[in-house]
């Protein structure tokens, strides 16, 4: 993953801008967007084959690292045997602004596909503009029933309230139950004595110390970044930002809990007015006033955030973060020096449950994956091109890139994701340059026998030391089950325009208070505030179909 900080929260209510990754995240504040198209010049041994290609239109929310969809084999080979013809507006920036755009003027493609791109909010603000694809489905797309009837929860994160499926989930299998893993660098430690930090307080002994003390052994004592985190933006966090040290204060966030929204004890509630979070906050002032977290922490873009890590040559310059593999943090040549980190105490003495961030639904599920227009004049033709995606040895392609350059057939119905080729880069990297990866419609079916490439070999043995807190995570009564939950229109409506109001003013906050303080003085103002924008409203609503899925589940 996630090379993204692409949060694909599963909320039906989250904004847009909120919309996974990654592995990791957000196309709104990724950085170029164009246009290309797949075509299909040649006829299928389908019923279509005597017919020409039937043109279609579609739209792909694309990772900026993904190159042209035109050069996909294993997409023009499935428009060919769908017998389609697409031209296809590829957007990697502002997605949100130019969605509403769209939606506002009526005017939408044959197909649109990204995660979420198209929320259940959308389709309630929306009615009459999306299709719904129940027939559809039934008539044309023998490969989305069959996920459906293998993994019945893929149709019930498809189903809205009324029945009806407007946006089709994905099943892609092979992920851990969490993104974002801590990393530390072992060699900056082993360099200056120091011993793994346990608590938050010896993890601040332990920046300072690298800021202070030439960690990297360079007579350089000013070029160490102590801690860095991917961009916080004004839509909500995501995925490697620190809001993960929630779970040294007992707080277990789901799906990066973007909009705040956590649940414990079997009551939902908002860490945005909790005591806790402010907690956080004070100490990510601490660290920001003295010189311990990037100062372009707030300023800077994904690439850069990754690029910095990446260090120059074996010199690295970042000493603690969140990613969430060691080379797709740093690169091959300096992942060596990292070691991945178990959860942080809030102290030496405090003996609270440990919570982090679990994520294994949002990240082998996907709502909202594909939806198509209702004014579509080829619904049959643009679900004949959604079902080849669906195909599972497609759909290790849509994940993993094509046959032959990306994925090995080893000619007895097993096959195995091939290294980069080039050796400089890491196999995340290949993934999101090469392919859609998690950003497409998928079904990876359980039987399908892939052998997975090596940094997702990794990424099992770098989880390790996050799964005793993982594992006690009482998975009925502390985790949000987002994904699961459909609300109605009126409901979806109403929590969007409550969140937007929660998003405006507790992220202007957040930034503010990290790098100028103030929380303190302000914090009690500050919660009056937060409760005018609907955020209880919101928590009423959450709780009562978050109780009637638990009693019908």
């Amino acid at each position: 993953m996630k090379k993204t900080k692409w949060l694909t929260l599963a909320l039906a209510t989250s904004l847009t801008a909120l919309a996974l990754t990654g592995c990791g995240s957000d196309s709104d504040n990724n950085s170029s967007s164009d246009t290309s198209s797949t075509s299909s010049d040649t006829t299928t041994s389908t019923d279509t084959q005597s017919s020409a290609p039937v043109k279609l239109t579609a739209v792909f929310t694309k990772h900026p690292l993904t190159q042209e969809l035109a050069k996909m084999e294993w997409l023009t080979e499935a428009a060919k045997k769908a017998n389609v013809e697409i031209k296809w507006q590829e957007i990697s920036a502002d997605w949100g602004q130019k969605k509403a755009a769209m939606l506002a003027s009526g005017d939408i493609p044959d197909i649109i596909i990204g995660p979420n791109a198209i929320t259940d909010a959308d389709y309630a603000q929306f009615p009459g503009l999306f299709a719904d694809l129940t027939d559809l489905i039934a008539k044309d797309a023998p490969n989305v029933q069959a996920m459906f009837d293998a993994k019945p929860e893929t149709k019930t994160i498809s189903t809205q309230t009324d029945g009806k499926i407007y946006g089709l989930s994905k099943y892609q299998r092979f992920w851990p139950a969490t993104v974002s893993r801590q990393y530390i660098n072992q060699q900056w430690l082993d360099n200056l004595g120091l011993q793994m930090p346990t608590n938050w307080d010896e993890l601040y002994n332990v920046l300072l110390a690298f800021k202070e003390k030439d960690a990297n052994g360079d007579g350089d004592p000013n070029d160490e970044i102590p801690m860095d985190f991917s961009p916080v933006g004004t839509g909500g966090f995501g995925y490697f930002q620190p809001t993960v040290l929630l779970g040294s204060l007992g707080i277990t966030l789901t799906d990066a809990s973007g909009q705040g929204y956590f649940v414990e004890d079997g009551k939902v509630k908002n860490f945005f007015t909790d005591e806790r979070y402010k907690t956080f906050v004070e100490f990510l002032n601490k660290c920001f006033a003295a010189g311990l977290i990037n100062k372009e922490a707030f300023t800077q873009d994904y690439s850069k955030y990754q690029s910095v890590a990446r260090g120059d040559g074996d010199k690295a310059k970042v000493g603690f973060s969140w990613g969430w593999e060691v080379t797709d943090r740093f690169g091959n040549q300096l992942a060596p020096q990292y070691t991945s980190m178990a959860p942080l105490k809030y102290s030496a003495d405090d003996n609270t449950q440990l919570g982090w961030d679990y994520d294994y639904n949002s990240l082998n599920y996907g709502v909202n994956m594909v939806s198509i227009s209702e004014k579509s004049k080829n619904k049959d033709a643009a679900m004949r091109f959604v079902n080849e995606l669906y195909d599972p040895k497609v759909s290790m392609q849509v994940l993993f890139g094509s046959l032959g350059t990306n994925i090995k057939d080893n000619g007895d119905d097993t096959y195995a994701v091939l290294p980069p080729t080039d050796a400089a880069m890491d196999p995340g990297t290949w993934k999101w340059t090469s392919t859609w990866a998690d950003n497409g419609p998928m079904y990876i079916a359980d039987s399908l026998n892939l052998t997975l490439g090596t940094d997702m070999q990794s990424v099992g043995q770098q989880t390790e030391p996050l799964m005793d807190t993982i594992n006690a995570i009482d998975k009925d009564n502390d985790v949000l089950p987002s994904m699961f939950i459909k609300y109605s229109a009126a409901d979806n409506n109403m929590m969007a325009l409550n969140n937007t109001n929660l998003l405006n003013l507790t992220m202007a906050k957040f930034s503010q208070w990290v790098t100028k303080g103030g929380i303190d003085k302000e914090w009690d103002s500050y919660v009056k505030n937060v409760q005018k924008t609907g955020v209880e409203q919101n928590l009423q609503i959450m709780q009562k179909y978050y109780d009637d899925y638990k009693a019908n589940k």
